[in-house]
């Protein structure tokens, strides 16, 4: 304001009043004022509506107008213009309370100097530019905020609202200010910003935080800006704080997380599966390739990306991957199995379904595939298959076998007695009944063949070391097979022991390799190795028969002619051979598997045309030391003791009374179980022991059995059949009988039967 004109309206009625002021005024020379004295506020209203002043110094008491209303009127007027009340001594209440209006200054009268004067109106006018400054820009703030979605609002230390702009639709102006966060919305956002608030008044330092508020049961999320409000000493006496309305936006960042959630779910359910994945463009080249996919074909995907998919996973160009593609592109869709390679070359079966994937104009893109590997299952489905059918051919030949004991029995029988009846028969006709009773056994030990086959075989177990057998096997092959086949064993010193037959489990090691013999016509190796296998869940999973546990697995190996993949199923079927006519029954191999199945056992075969053949038996192994058996001794002649044979086969009926009587039994006969029923009831007493039949007509022979125990619960009975199943087995050993002949039976086989029950 140096070297500037001050213009200056002064409203005063006394003269001397405005006399003593032009006087102070003229003292002063840093400044040169212009002053224009009125007496009425009249008339000063009439130069404020001509003229602009710099300052206004303004009497209240005046001859138009008195006290407080005298500022106002003139404050209307000229709100631009700073205005400085001249006041009495008794009067400087007034002056305060026109100051609180909006005055700039006042000056006591009586106390005033030509500086002091100059002074006041300097500051009045600094104010004034600074109060019509701030007012500005307070406008241009309101306006910048009148469309903008911010929420202003100033707090003091107890944060409290002392000024608020642009509230949310829900609340007003009057509605906050004065209150405090808990009195507009519930407790548990209240305390989240009271918090917040909290920090930057005691920090001093500014903070920007996403909240959500709730207010009138509406929730919105909002851009919290919180700044410490100072006062001209810098000391922190509140906060301001500025937030946005972000609802819009953190719904749609919502909806994009949970895009992205499900996209990273989607992703991690493609890797979890075990189902191999693939996308190939339609180049065939692969854009795609999830974990199931590395562990199916042991290919990274690192490794696979770009690959051309046919040289990945195909040794060649196949007709079936062909028609897949053409019928994939052509229909969207395909579905069927194929044998694909891994990364290591080996041959797997898969499940494969391609479909065909479009882009958004409905050009087709890519191709997916997902394949599931199926080899396990089609190998334990094979194992099934095979299972299945040789129960169905077994339950055939158990049929067969049943018949053909029941004629056996007598023809066997009756070829051991003829000698007994005619010892002065010719060199010839005793020839001849030899070669009767050699057939007869043939026939019995080819029933009992196809009985190992269908049922298993029922034999002495006892636990042994097969370390004996194969030594035993491997010295008389030496000594039988031809010179051009070299014999070898490998067996350790610590093989597990088995629970087993000796005489069938030597009959195995036997059939094999005999058959091994017939596939090397013109020489070659036969070995015997034997080796302890602990057997896990996980070979157990892959092989219907075996159970986990510790195993000894014999491997009968040779370098014969092989056998083919055609007919390699079939070989443990009984009667199916590929031998010539005449040198074959086609019962050895399934011999073999009743053998070691009746053992708990199980067997399996490898074999490559031109490449030759191994078989692997697999027995489980016991824990204990090795059982010695005592040989049979020959049995014993009878003391005359009666015996009651049940049997609806009069031939056997005939050739067993025969063979008793022969060795000084004697005999009732009852052809069913009813008649047998009645004859022990008349002969109890004398009666010894009974021979009974299991399958009677009219009443069966447990019927029969369980009746003759209520007769006489000590009564001895050998039960007999040429065919019984291990639950009629169970039954007969439950009810008490003491023991078990199998058709057909030798004269020595019965007798010893009858000298075990009786003695």
């Amino acid at each position: 304001m140096a070297g500037k004109n001050i213009k200056v309206l002064l409203v005063e009625d006394n003269p001397g009043d405005v006399f003593l002021l032009q006087e102070f005024l003229k003292e002063v020379t840093t400044v040169v004022v212009d002053l224009s004295p009125v007496e009425k506020l009249s008339e000063a209203l009439n130069y404020l509506a001509k003229e602009f002043f710099d300052v206004i110094l303004l009497d209240l008491s005046l001859p138009d107008s008195q006290g407080l209303e005298t500022f106002v009127i003139t404050h209307q007027q000229a709100k631009a213009t700073p205005i400085i009340v001249l006041t009495g001594i008794n009067d400087e209440t007034l002056a305060i309370r026109a100051m609180q209006e909006g005055a700039q200054d006042y000056l006591v009268k009586g106390q005033v100097t030509g500086d002091l004067l100059v002074r006041s109106m300097r500051y009045a006018i600094e104010r004034q530019r600074a109060d019509n400054a701030l007012r500005q820009s307070e406008e241009r703030f309101r306006v910048a905020l009148k469309n903008s979605p911010i929420f202003v609002y100033n707090q003091d230390r107890e944060l409290c609202y002392t000024w608020v702009y642009n509230p949310p639709s829900r609340l007003t102006v009057e509605g906050i200010l004065g209150k405090q966060d808990l009195d507009i919305m519930p407790v548990e956002d209240a305390q989240r910003l009271t918090t917040i608030k909290r920090g930057v008044l005691t920090t001093g330092i500014g903070t920007r935080e996403e909240v959500s508020i709730t207010i009138k049961d509406t929730t919105r999320y909002y851009d919290l800006t919180v700044e410490p409000l100072r006062n001209e000493s810098q000391e922190v006496v509140g906060v301001t704080c500025a937030s946005i309305d972000i609802s819009e936006r953190q719904a749609a960042l919502r909806e994009r997380k949970l895009a992205e959630e499900k996209i990273r779910e989607q992703a991690a359910l493609l890797d979890v599966t075990t189902d191999a994945i693939c996308v190939r463009d339609l180049d065939n080249r692969i854009i795609f390739w999830n974990k199931g996919a590395e562990t199916v074909y042991g290919w990274q995907a690192t490794e696979a990306w770009g690959k051309n998919a046919s040289e990945l996973l195909y040794d060649e160009p196949s007709p079936e991957i062909e028609a897949a593609l053409l019928q994939a592109t052509s229909k969207g869709k395909w579905q069927g199995e194929l044998n694909k390679l891994t990364k290591t070359n080996k041959e797997i079966l898969v499940a494969s379904r391609w479909s065909l994937v479009c882009d958004e104009q409905g050009k087709p893109k890519a191709i997916l595939t997902v394949d599931t590997d199926i080899t396990e299952k089609k190998h334990l489905e094979a194992q099934l298959f095979r299972a299945q059918r040789l129960e169905s051919i077994g339950t055939l030949a158990s049929g067969i076998a049943h018949d053909l004991n029941n004629i056996l029995t007598p023809i066997l029988a009756g070829a051991q007695l003829l000698p007994l009846k005619f010892p002065n028969a010719d060199e010839r006709t005793r020839h001849l009944l030899e070669i009767l009773e050699i057939n007869a056994r043939r026939g019995a030990d080819l029933v009992k063949q196809v009985l190992s086959f269908a049922r298993g075989v029922e034999g002495k177990r006892i636990t042994l070391q097969l370390r004996h057998i194969i030594v035993e096997v491997a010295k008389i092959l030496k000594e039988t097979f031809p010179k051009s086949i070299q014999i070898s064993t490998d067996i350790p010193q610590d093989l597990w022991m088995v629970s087993g037959d000796s005489t069938q489990l030597n009959q195995v090691l036997m059939n094999l390799c005999v058959n091994a013999r017939d596939a090397m016509p013109n020489g070659g190796s036969l070995s015997i190795y034997a080796e302890n296998l602990l057997i896990d869940e996980n070979y157990a999973r892959m092989n219907l028969e075996a159970k986990e546990g510790p195993y000894i697995v014999v491997t009968v190996s040779d370098t014969g002619a092989g056998i083919s993949k055609e007919i390699l199923d079939r070989i443990f079927e009984p009667f199916f051979t590929t031998k010539d006519i005449g040198k074959g029954t086609g019962l050895g191999l399934s011999t073999v598997l009743g053998i070691i199945k009746s053992h708990g056992g199980f067997v399996s075969v490898y074999s490559e045309l031109g490449s030759g053949t191994s078989f692997k038996v697999y027995l489980p192994a016991v824990e204990g030391m090795e059982t010695i058996t005592p040989e049979e001794l020959p049995p014993q002649p009878g003391n005359g003791e009666l015996i009651l044979i049940v049997d609806d086969e009069v031939a056997i009926q005939e050739i067993t009374r025969t063979s008793l009587e022969a060795h000084n039994y004697t005999t009732l006969i009852a052809g069913d179980g009813i008649e047998a029923i009645a004859l022990y009831a008349q002969n109890q007493d004398k009666i010894s022991a009974v021979l009974m039949d299991i399958m009677l007509p009219t009443l069966d022979g447990l019927t029969a059995i369980r009746t003759l125990k209520k007769i006489n619960p000590q009564v001895r009975i050998v039960a007999s059949s040429g065919l019984m199943s291990e639950n009629k087995l169970n039954a007969i050993a439950a009810i008490g009988v003491n023991t078990f002949l199998v058709k057909p039976y030798t004269v020595n086989e019965l007798l010893l039967c009858l000298q075990k029950i009786l003695s």
